[in-house]
């Protein structure tokens, strides 16, 4: 089945988040696939707030690989960006599969320089910017 939400604006991404959230589920793997620009770090910041994660606590990962966040009860959040990433054996020497393997919720930015990582259970997201300035998440499970 297809998935599409659309995100009409900055002010729609709480909902968008809060839709997105309800229609995944307990997937804990989710890649998220757009080009520069298209809204990867806006939407994974959406996604945290609506976890219950302090909004001052989310920033990028661009230089760190990957950070580590705290939703409602304590529960760890691993936000990973791979923009950085040259050589795949890189998220492999932070412990990649720890994290994958932990059961907690992953959200990956950048996850085409890793593509070969990835478990076959990653939810795979496409962002798209459309004419108007929107957004529509995609995705097929």
């Amino acid at each position: 089945m297809i998935h599409k939400i659309q995100i009409a604006s900055l002010e729609d991404l709480g909902r968008a988040a809060k839709e997105f959230l309800q229609e995944i589920g307990d997937d804990p793997l989710i890649a998220f696939y757009a080009p520069m620009g298209a809204g990867k770090t806006t939407f994974t910041t959406a996604l945290c707030k609506e976890l219950g994660v302090e909004e001052d606590a989310i920033s990028s990962p661009t230089f760190a690989i990957v950070n580590e966040y705290r939703g409602r009860g304590g529960r760890p959040i691993f936000h990973f960006d791979f923009y950085r990433i040259e050589d795949p054996r890189e998220a492999l020497d932070i412990g990649l599969y720890d994290y994958l393997d932990s059961g907690y919720l992953c959200l990956m930015e950048w996850p085409e320089n890793i593509e070969g990582l990835l478990p076959e259970e990653t939810l795979k997201v496409q962002i798209a910017v459309q004419p108007d300035g929107s957004r529509t998440l995609c995705w097929e499970d």
